[in-house]
């Protein structure tokens, strides 16, 4: 069995819930990601994507070299472990239509990241359920209708 520890990239960058967002989107144009994990003491608190930056900073009209990480990232994280299964992995990713997730240790410490990509390129033997996966992962989400119909007001 293809476990987590066997695909996941180590060595992943976090940065801190007092962090701006700013320095956020500077490290994902330095690293070429996406996702930063935000870590506590080593522990995953939050994750924040470039979409959080948009959606949750900037068309919001907050000043992203004063806004902190916490401002603006999701904290409701799904955490792999090393020892989970692919097959459960990208059941989960599935089920709640996210691509990448923190991989925590015993401890719950951030010890990597696994993506449907590292899946797809280190684990060739899960091509149809990488497929399966993204294709959950990638069915329309419908539209906040109570956003669009407050503004129109």
């Amino acid at each position: 069995m293809t476990t987590v520890a066997d695909v996941m990239t180590r060595g992943v960058r976090s940065m801190s819930p007092s962090d701006t967002v700013a320095k956020a989107a500077q490290a994902m144009d330095e690293l070429n990601v996406g996702v930063i994990p935000v870590c506590e003491g080593g522990k995953v608190v939050g994750m924040v994507t470039d979409r959080d930056i948009v959606v949750r900073g900037i068309a919001q009209g907050g000043d992203m070299r004063t806004a902190k990480l916490a401002d603006v990232m999701s904290t409701h994280v799904r955490c792999a472990t090393e020892g989970q299964g692919i097959d459960e992995i990208l059941g989960q990713m599935g089920d709640t239509q996210i691509r990448r997730m923190p991989v925590v240790d015993g401890q719950q410490r951030l010890v990597g990241i696994v993506s449907l990509g590292d899946i797809a390129n280190k684990d060739p033997g899960d091509e149809l359920d990488v497929a399966a996966s993204l294709a959950e992962i990638s069915s329309p989400a419908q539209p906040d209708e109570s956003v669009t119909k407050s503004r129109m007001s």
